[in-house]
């Protein structure tokens, strides 16, 4: 018997449809259209992919979408004035600027420029610390999509034992955070754990966001875990020679291994990845509805 496949995709466009009502409920009712900002710096195709999606997902939820695309040479002076200026734009809702940066600029700095009450990524250090501290502030959305993965596929978490495996300012850390917010016993792990495999059988709960392909082996994976795989690692695959190198994508979990044993778990691709511009487009929501001081339309 294997494991449950948890469709992200189709979990990313529930999440789309329930904001596009709550869009349209706050433009009838308060005149309230939400604002996305969304800022790339530089040509990387990844983020250009993105950023585009974001733009599209935007728009189809009946939001206002803000562009800026800027050339990879720009100052941190020059890329600062324009967030000091989307932080005070009443069309603009929320500001995300797309990582990574330039090595040049400070990003940071940058993170920190962008208003705590605009900051719809959840990067900002007063956001980071009101997350620690029990507070309201704005969630990191991969970490946000995950618990609501996690409660639509097990209803309660409290008691479970979770593990994290990985501590990044990103993902790791809220995870780990938000975990406990919902009473879950919760370990923190990471690559340089000692006998990483023995705390991976703990959980009952596993999400894993190191970026290292298949770090986690399926068969440390405890019958009937459910498992959140966030790492998306991009890995060569067999090219005859003279052919254009092809590539494959893989998470940091042992997929094919890892569904003998969990009882739910996420692909790569397919899983994380779709639900994370769902929350942001919430968050945004989220962001606009307290800054103009109204309850988010309930769905």
């Amino acid at each position: 018997m294997t494991g449950k496949i948890i469709d992200g995709k189709a979990f990313a466009e529930r999440l789309k449809s329930d904001t596009a009502k709550q869009v349209s409920i706050l433009k009838e009712k308060y005149s309230i259209t939400p604002g996305l900002a969304v800022i790339i710096v530089g040509e990387d195709p990844a983020s250009q992919v993105y950023v585009r999606n974001k733009n599209k997902s935007t728009k189809a939820a009946g939001m206002n979408s803000f562009e800026h695309r800027l050339d990879d040479n720009i100052s941190q002076n020059e890329l600062l004035d324009l967030i000091e200026k989307l932080n005070h734009d009443p069309a603009v809702h929320g500001i995300l600027c797309q990582l990574p940066l330039p090595k040049d600029l400070d990003e940071n700095a940058i993170i920190n420029a962008i208003s705590p009450a605009k900051d719809v990524d959840g990067f900002h250090v007063i956001n980071s610390g009101l997350l620690a501290t029990g507070g309201k502030g704005m969630v990191p959305c991969t970490p946000l999509g995950c618990i609501k993965m996690l409660r639509a596929e097990l209803g309660s978490l409290c008691g479970k034992d979770a593990v994290v495996v990985g501590r990044s300012n990103i993902v790791g850390k809220p995870m780990a955070q938000l975990l406990l917010d919902e009473d879950c016993t919760v370990t923190i792990a990471h690559r340089h754990t000692k006998d990483l495999a023995s705390v991976v059988r703990n959980a009952d709960i596993l999400v894993v966001a190191v970026g290292v392909p298949e770090l986690v082996k399926g068969s440390w994976i405890k019958k009937g875990a459910t498992v959140i795989d966030v790492g998306i690692n991009r890995i060569k695959k067999k090219t005859p020679a003279g052919e254009k190198q092809k590539y494959r994508l893989t998470g940091d979990v042992e997929f094919k291994e890892a569904l003998k044993n969990a009882a739910a778990i996420t692909p790569v691709p397919g899983g994380v990845g779709p639900m994370t511009i769902g929350v942001l487009l919430q968050n945004t929501v989220t962001a606009a509805c307290r800054q103009h001081n109204v309850a988010e339309p309930k769905i």
